[in-house]
């Protein structure tokens, strides 16, 4: 008899890491004692890999409303949004991100990852949905759920996208999904090309701006106001627990959409709802995004700092304004013990292996945050220049170069 249970087992290079003592996931954080910084098994490090772009997370004018929040509604609300778990909170975060964002309804549920299946309902059978090869894997999932058959383009190629739908049934309901900027590499959507692509195609455009909000356009409210483009967008999601420094997600679109999503998206429908404190942090945070341009200005100039220190020591990574880093390292081992390495000289930094990245293309992934002091960035970029001449990284990166 075959048990379900024998595929239980980690991929090789996972055992082999765990056997080294160098598995990095699921540390658990002890403590945070200032901006930037964590404490793991008793050590204060620099954490170098994290989403909260503005340094909100902290905040001690987050921590103040969602604390009056819980107090005054408690700590969760007891059932799903269509039931007994609606607030008045909830209705005004709605209210605030549809008129920051520029759409006519907005649907808030408890996570990002939860905003994107619950797209699901239109990503059915019968419609065409092509997708970013780089999408993330929410979207993935929500297509499962929908019961699509997702089609993929080469990563913000508008040229390969065409193709794509130039192929498929010119009668079928026609999605295009990308994201706003990619939660991997931190590049930015080709907004102009795909969305000329997805209207010449007539296809409805869904933008994943879980790491954009609040970062990108002149008044942080994502890539459609960075390009100028806002209403080249059909439908939108957010997460709010990256630049907002709460938890939760978001779908933003027109009304008959969202009316269709709280009714049809099972992934929100059946779910507890987001709790009170979280919900009043993110709404604080919209305030402090509006109101604080400079800590967009602050990220832009880490990333600029800290993008350029990388290259300079001899990593391919290209020099950037947006927060996210991907630095190439290579196979699985190596990447793992470059994390491991980076931990012994004070850095939490996040190795992404396959199947998170294609085998073979391993990263540590880097997120600049307006937390960041310059010190900070310094001693990342020392913990990078060490451990790559521990392993021998920069010496094989200059000679691949010459």
């Amino acid at each position: 008899m075959v048990d379900v249970f024998d595929k239980c087992v980690l991929r090789s290079d996972h055992e082999m890491a765990a056997s080294l003592g160098i598995y990095p996931y699921y540390r658990p954080v002890q403590a945070r004692p200032a901006a930037g910084e964590v404490v793991i098994d008793g050590r204060t490090l620099v954490l170098a890999s994290s989403n909260d772009y503005l340094g909100l997370s902290g905040d001690p004018r987050l921590a103040e409303a969602a604390a009056r929040a819980a107090g005054e509604l408690g700590c969760g609300n007891g059932s799903s949004r269509i039931a007994t778990g609606s607030l008045a909170l909830h209705e005004e975060l709605e209210g605030r991100l549809a008129e920051f964002v520029g759409f006519e309804a907005v649907m808030v549920v408890s996570t990002g990852y939860q905003a994107n299946l619950a797209l699901a309902p239109l990503l059915g059978p019968r419609e065409t949905v092509a997708a970013d090869l780089d999408v993330h894997a929410s979207v993935i999932d929500a297509a499962r759920l929908g019961g699509t058959r997702l089609r993929r383009f080469r990563h913000n190629d508008a040229a390969h996208l065409a193709r794509l739908l130039e192929q498929t049934r010119p009668d079928a309901p026609r999605v295009v999904v990308t994201e706003g900027m990619f939660s991997v590499t931190g590049d930015v959507v080709d907004l102009p090309g795909i969305a000329e692509v997805a209207q010449r195609y007539g296809a409805r455009l869904v933008v994943d701006s879980g790491h954009d909000l609040g970062l990108l356009g002149a008044g942080g409210r994502g890539v459609g106001e960075h390009f100028g483009m806002q209403p080249a967008i059909d439908v939108q999601t957010f997460a709010l627990s990256k630049t907002l420094g709460s938890l939760g997600g978001a779908v933003a679109g027109p009304e008959r959409v969202i009316a269709y999503l709280r009714n049809r998206g099972r992934a929100a429908l059946f779910s507890a709802s987001l709790p009170p404190s979280c919900t009043a942090a993110a709404l604080r945070a919209l305030d402090i995004v509006a109101d604080e341009p400079e800590r967009r200005s602050r990220v832009a100039a880490v990333a600029e700092r800290l993008s350029t220190g990388l290259a300079e020591l001899g990593f391919a990574t290209p020099v950037t304004s947006t927060p996210i880093m991907a630095v190439p390292i290579g196979d699985t081992l190596t990447c793992l013990q470059m994390a491991a390495g980076l931990l012994d000289c004070g850095v939490f930094a996040l190795p992404m292996v396959a199947p998170s990245v294609p085998e073979g293309q391993a990263v540590i992934r880097l997120g600049a945050t307006a937390a960041h002091t310059d010190a900070q960035v310094d001693r990342i970029l020392e913990a990078f220049a060490t451990t790559g001449r521990r392993l021998g990284l920069l010496e094989a990166l200059a000679a691949a170069e010459g």
